[in-house]
């Protein structure tokens, strides 16, 4: 398997906003409740930057898979050293090994980046990522409970914590 984490361009914030809207009907990972347009995340892609706030799409043997990126944390100076990590993968690649690849790779860019510790914010009722960050190192920090109403239920926030340096 060759795995590859290529910076995202332009031309791939279509699919990376299809893999994004793919997860919304489960009620499992992000708290839209409706699809998104690759037009109302053109900021946020913006926000991106190759050599601070990496958004990587992520490349199977040659087949795009999803998407991880880094974003800041509550936009002070003073986190610069803290990022949210955010992994989104295509239903045919969950389950397979990615995330923990994707987890990998954060850990591996930390220090390029000048970033100490990353941040993981999950639904308390998203096992499998739960899991994973468990797995991987993070640790729970905070427990935000009921504060996403889902319309199908209120959902609890879990905020997990990794120290990188």
């Amino acid at each position: 398997m060759k795995l590859e984490f290529l910076i995202a361009q332009q031309s791939d914030l279509d699919r990376i906003v299809s893999t994004y809207n793919s997860t919304i009907a489960s009620r499992l990972v992000t708290a839209d409740l409706e699809p998104v347009s690759s037009a109302s995340k053109q900021s946020w892609f913006d926000a991106h930057e190759q050599n601070r706030r990496p958004l990587w799409i992520v490349i199977v043997d040659g087949t795009y898979c999803g998407w991880m990126s880094f974003n800041s944390f509550y936009g002070r100076p003073a986190y610069d050293g803290t990022v949210e990590v955010s992994i989104y993968l295509e239903e045919s690649a969950r389950g397979k090994g990615l995330g923990k690849a994707c987890l990998e790779k954060a850990f591996d860019s930390c220090n390029e980046l000048k970033i100490k510790t990353l941040l993981g914010f999950i639904f308390d009722h998203n096992k499998p990522s739960l899991q994973l960050f468990y797995e991987m190192g993070f640790e729970k920090w905070a427990h935000l409970p009921k504060i996403a109403n889902m319309i199908d239920a209120e959902r609890g926030l879990i905020i997990l914590g990794k120290r990188i340096h």
